[in-house]
């Protein structure tokens, strides 16, 4: 055991900030306490329930992106339609041609 005269040196672990005394003579941890670490869920219940909303929030982000594919998809066929009519009417208006295409 350390002798009343030495004194012991108080360290703080960088990793798991627990606090320990040791003994400079021998290198002995003295004292031993853990950092306390906040409780996590004060309420299983409300914990389920947040579950819950944070879930159903996803699935309404997730329709509504799905509802914006869907008319992203109908105004692409929309054009598409439309310029495949114009092409219809005026086969000879192809792409302009450059004078490299010429020769």
């Amino acid at each position: 055991m350390a002798s009343p005269k030495t004194r012991l040196l108080e360290v703080v672990c960088p990793c798991c900030e627990a606090e320990m005394k040791v003994d400079p003579a021998t290198g002995a941890v003295i004292t031993h306490k853990e950092k306390e670490k906040p409780k996590s869920v004060d309420d299983l219940a409300a914990a389920a329930r947040k579950l819950k909303e944070e879930a159903a929030k996803r699935d309404e982000v997730f329709q509504k992106h799905v509802q914006a594919e869907k008319s992203h998809m109908d105004v692409l066929n929309k054009k598409f339609e439309e310029l495949f009519k114009q092409a219809k009417e005026k086969p000879d208006t192809g792409p302009f041609k450059k004078d490299i295409d010429l020769d």
